[in-house]
């Protein structure tokens, strides 16, 4: 039934994605890229919210959904109707893993809670992906990238000094608690083998969005107020963002002090700017940032950004180009890494897909499942996994079921 590659970590896993929109979709997928067997079960009409955000792709997908779901299936069910529920509990009988992010209490309101899922399965494991601790008092919240974006403070420190607050340019915080439930997803099948049992995994978009303030986190709690914001610059690396030639940007990441005194001998050919007492350390040019800065800004304008990147790279410091998104995804080395592979599409003839960034082995994991049309596995699924006849899978279509 499955399009499977034995020699992925994760063949044998088959996965139940019950989610929707980002984090609980993003989960699933890197599942299914380390070898799961996904089944993402969707409303028979609707689908999941994001068919319909961004870019069209056929009649049924974009490039927002195409974005999420690659290697799984999708079984379309009405999780209202009471046979929607049976097969749903079915199919999860069948599942190593349960993906869900119902609003709180909602799972448990049709049946298929944590609870009432692994009566006689207590191997299970089971993810619920929520915007709040599902143990507070803001467990009914209802959690959103953006919001949880300004609430975690995230906002505050992105941007330029003086100007608003400002969020990431994607769902950082859906990203993140995607790849942070899939890690948990990960520990949990690993310590299921040692002791046959399952796990209730309880993510929520508030603390993984906390968990990505990192060292600007720490660095408020010392200051016991908010840190300054630099834009593309660094808080306490000097000199690191985006600078201007003559001719053009470049990005400059200057590491550490060896670095710095090879940047001011070798590229900017300024051997007394890292002889003064003022920018030796890295917390000295952070200290002395105002002195510091229009000296290299100058230097760097001096020069053509080609004639930069080739001195840089020659001494060994990080360097590049700034690149539009298109021209980053159509690069040589982009091309290269194999990172962008065309799947067949039944309506568009073919569509692109973003591939797993892993590699075994040296090989990286095929995109073995193009991101499904709605309901494309429906009748395989339900007929191959669960044994429901043609004939009563016609049924069930006809009641609105599938």
């Amino acid at each position: 039934m499955f399009n499977q590659t034995a020699s992925l970590p994760l063949a044998g896993v088959r996965v139940l994605d019950i989610s929707r929109v980002l984090a609980g979709p993003w989960c699933a997928m890197v599942l299914g890229d380390l070898g799961a067997e996904v089944i993402k079960v969707e409303h028979p009409e609707r689908g999941d919210d994001t068919r319909d955000w961004g870019l069209r792709v056929g009649s049924t997908e974009t490039a927002y959904f195409n974005s999420v779901n690659r290697n799984k299936r999708s079984v379309t069910l009405d999780l209202q109707k009471a046979e929607g529920q049976r097969l749903l509990r079915e199919l999860a009988a069948k599942s190593d893993v349960v993906i869900q992010n119902f609003k709180f209490g909602g799972a448990e309101k049709l049946g298929l809670g944590y609870e009432q899922l692994k009566e006689g399965q207590e191997d299970l494991i089971y993810c619920s992906i929520s915007g709040y601790d599902r143990t507070g008092p803001e467990a009914a919240r209802p959690g959103y990238d953006l919001v949880i974006q300004g609430e975690t403070g995230l906002m505050a420190l992105n941007g330029e000094a003086g100007q608003p607050p400002l969020k990431f340019g994607v769902a950082a915080v859906d990203l993140f608690t995607g790849m942070y439930s899939a890690q948990a997803v990960l520990a949990a099948l690993y310590e299921r083998q040692r002791t046959g049992k399952g796990r209730h995994i309880e993510m929520a978009l508030f603390d993984c969005g906390l968990m990505i303030t990192s060292y600007y986190g720490l660095e408020a709690l010392i200051k016991g107020e908010d840190p300054p914001r630099y834009g593309n610059a660094h808080p306490s690396i000097m000199p690191y963002g985006v600078f201007d030639a003559s001719d053009g940007s470049l990005v400059i990441a200057v590491g550490n002090n060896h670095q710095f005194g090879r940047f001011c001998r070798e590229v900017i050919e300024r051997p007394d700017i890292v002889e003064d007492e003022r920018f030796r350390t890295n917390i000295d040019r952070a200290a002395n940032r105002e002195a510091l800065v229009p000296r290299l800004l100058q230097e760097i304008k001096a020069r053509k950004r080609e004639v930069l990147l080739e001195r840089l790279e020659r001494a060994g410091i990080p360097c590049g180009t700034v690149l539009g998104l298109h021209e980053a995804l159509t690069s040589q080395r982009t091309q290269a890494g194999g990172l962008v592979a065309i799947q067949p599409h039944p309506e568009g003839g073919h569509m692109h897909v973003l591939a797993p960034p892993y590699r075994f082995d040296g090989e990286r994991p095929p995109v073995r499942l193009g991101p499904p049309v709605l309901g494309e596995g429906t009748y395989d699924v339900l007929r191959s996994l669960l044994g429901v006849p043609d004939k009563d899978i016609d049924r069930l279509k006809a009641e609105g079921v599938v």
